[in-house]
């Protein structure tokens, strides 16, 4: 399989009348599962690993999921470490009978390879190539950042 085409990946489904929260639009919950998902098969084609997730940040949802949408989660590496990925989720949904779909949730989630035994294992490198794929390394190193500053101060709450 070329580089490129284990870089990224699309789930593709309907929202189903068993994912429907009690405001009758599909459940955060739910959608929050897809993503993990999406996550999950992004970096085990990525690594050919079994991985975990260490990290889900910046959960946004922009719209509702109707019952009966098409839903399409989009799951790319945006940076890798040693052994770790760093992955980002886009979920868009719309009526099945138009082509157009709206975004609806994003987030980042960060994966680890490991082996039968839980230790982390060492992955391929992921190179950006493209313009955006630079832009999205960038924000990666940005949120990485971020991310040190949440955590010093969260650990006085820990």
């Amino acid at each position: 399989m070329e580089e490129n085409s284990r870089h990224t990946i699309t789930l593709r489904f309907l929202a189903e009348p068993s994912d429907v929260n009690f405001g009758g639009k599909v459940h955060g919950g739910a959608v929050m599962k897809w993503i993990d998902q999406a996550g999950f098969t992004c970096a085990a084609n990525w690594s050919g690993q079994y991985c975990v997730t260490v990290y889900v940040g910046g959960i946004r949802f922009y719209k509702p999921i109707s019952i009966g949408d098409l839903v399409e989660i989009s799951a790319s590496i945006i940076y890798t470490g040693t052994t770790s990925m760093h992955i980002s989720i886009h979920v868009h949904a719309g009526s099945p009978k138009q082509q157009a779909k709206e975004k609806t949730t994003h987030c980042i989630m960060v994966f680890a390879a490991i082996d039968e035994h839980g230790k982390t294992v060492p992955i391929p490198k992921w190179i950006p190539k493209t313009g955006h794929d630079k832009n999205m390394e960038a924000y990666a190193h940005r949120l990485m950042d971020l991310r040190k500053t949440i955590e010093d101060e969260m650990k006085p709450y820990l």
